[in-house]
């Protein structure tokens, strides 16, 4: 299974932008073009629907050796044996949610949105962070993009593992990495791909290029 430590894309299936019928085949694609981590991001669909989708997905994922995460559900991430958990700031607290989980082995990470949530989620005892959104992004419209001014300053204070995200697409990447960031998640810019494992696959050669 592909660690947390060496991991540079974050892939995020969120079906508020393709079918829950398609999540199947999306994921394949992603994993063709070499994502590193897929989250199952499902907002409007019923805890059951989740869960059968996350079994199905996980079938396909830990065959490929690449971890799935669950967002906001720490009882999917109980009853599956899916590698992690992800909380936003709304959520559970980090330790109410390792109370659920009762698993050693599932990551949990944190959404934040300024250096010092960042700060507070590694006390908190997150596995990585979320650091974003960076850029105006349709996926979280009810937040104000942060910028890129903060990223060189997260990186020296947090030791976790930090992805950064929100509005990030193959053509600003370059610019997100120049600014500091070391692992990207990209969420629209992969989904909304003419051809989503060829899009992956450039993600990657631009991330693995910055090492």
């Amino acid at each position: 299974m592909n660690s947390l430590g060496l991991a540079r894309l974050y892939a995020i299936l969120d079906l508020g932008y393709i079918a829950p019928h398609d999540a199947l085949r999306i994921a394949g694609e992603l994993l063709r073009g070499g994502a590193d981590i897929i989250q199952l991001r499902a907002k409007n669909q019923s805890t059951d629907k989740i869960r059968e989708l996350a079994d199905e997905l996980h079938s396909l994922t830990s065959g490929a050796g690449v971890p799935l995460i669950i967002n906001d559900h720490p009882e999917i991430a109980r009853d599956l044996p899916v590698e992690g958990l992800h909380l936003g700031q709304d959520d559970l607290p980090l330790a109410a949610a390792r109370e659920i989980v009762r698993r050693r082995d599932c990551w949990i990470g944190k959404s934040t949105h300024s250096v010092a949530q960042a700060v507070a989620a590694a006390a908190e005892g997150a596995d990585y962070i979320g650091f974003g959104p960076l850029l105006a992004t349709p996926t979280k419209p009810d937040y104000a993009p942060i910028g890129l001014d903060e990223i060189s300053r997260v990186h020296e204070l947090v030791r976790i593992p930090i992805f950064c995200i929100g509005g990030i697409k193959l053509d600003n990447l370059p610019d997100v990495l120049a600014a500091g960031a070391k692992r990207a998640v990209i969420v629209s810019g992969l989904l909304q791909s003419a051809d989503i494992a060829a899009a992956t696959r450039a993600a990657r050669r631009v991330l693995n290029n910055r090492q």
